[in-house]
């Protein structure tokens, strides 16, 4: 294989691009394009210095039915798609198509899923993945073989999230983010955690006990409100960490397939990105 796969969480990234860019940023219709530039910025940041041999967009379900089965508030706060954002997301499949990047549904199943069924083919394949996502559950899938991207303000481009990463961040390893979403809770999914453990004592527990399970059998050894939140939530924790925990989806590896910069600079200036089709034009030109 001649570079990393490129797995990108679409809606996550779509999201991200639509609150970070002002509204005022519209294409030849005057309708705003301010998510799909955005969106086009962040891959292409990631394509132009790694060289990805392929790059897959995955989305899926908003919240997957055997979640919400578990624990109905699951995304339940979530808001409707703005309405500025609904035909930018319409129109994405198929412009960033253009670009030479596969665009991918989880079905049932939401797109977090569908981006570590993609790491472990390639991994399983003998590769490597980039993992380009917003969404904190997918550090469960770091490690030698797959790094995320995480993104953040500024010109620096996205964090670097490797095992080391994930040892800094919440001093645990990667494998053990599902059973410390569980303990700590997920405000942005919806899930409370353990009540009075926050985000060190989650860590310390893992440290010490190593997973979830473990924890709640040895809940007697921790100090009183903490051993009642084991023992009196132990159903709920183990729910919340089935709903953490990415679910398998039979994939195939995607063959090779370049970035297409000439392709990708024709289907942005028909949407009247002037200054990204340029950008487009000057990347095709080094090929």
């Amino acid at each position: 294989m001649s570079g990393p796969l490129l797995a990108v969480d679409a809606p996550s990234i779509l999201y991200r691009a639509f609150y970070g860019l002002p509204k005022s940023i519209t294409g030849a219709d005057g309708a705003p394009v301010n998510a799909l530039l955005g969106f086009a910025n962040q891959v292409l940041w990631v394509v132009e210095r790694h060289r990805p041999r392929a790059v897959v967009l995955c989305t899926g379900a908003e919240a997957a039915t055997y979640r919400t089965d578990l624990f109905a508030p699951y995304h339940a706060d979530r808001p409707e798609v703005p309405d500025e954002l609904a035909p930018q997301w319409a129109a994405a499949p198929d412009l960033f198509r253009a670009f030479g990047w596969a665009w991918e549904d989880a079905g049932d199943l939401e797109a977090d899923d569908l981006l570590g069924a993609y790491a472990l083919s390639e991994v399983e394949a003998g590769g490597t993945a980039l993992l380009l996502t917003g969404d904190r559950d997918m550090f469960q899938c770091v490690g030698e073989q797959v790094t995320v991207f995480f993104p953040r303000g500024g010109k620096d481009g996205p964090e670097v999230v490797d095992v080391p990463g994930v040892k800094q961040r919440y001093g645990i390893r990667p494998e053990q983010v599902p059973d410390f979403i569980a303990l700590r809770g997920d405000p942005s999914d919806g899930l409370p955690g353990a009540k009075g453990i926050g985000e060190k004592t989650a860590g310390e527990l893992l440290r010490v006990h190593g997973d979830l399970e473990t924890a709640i059998a040895n809940a007697r050894d921790e100090r009183p409100k903490v051993a009642a939140a084991l023992r009196d939530q132990a159903d709920e924790l183990r729910d919340f960490r089935k709903i953490a925990t990415l679910q398998p989806i039979p994939v195939a590896c995607p063959p090779d397939t370049p970035t297409d910069f000439a392709g990708a600079a024709q289907a942005v200036q028909r949407l009247g990105m002037r200054r990204l089709a340029g950008r487009l034009e000057g990347l095709a030109k080094k090929e």
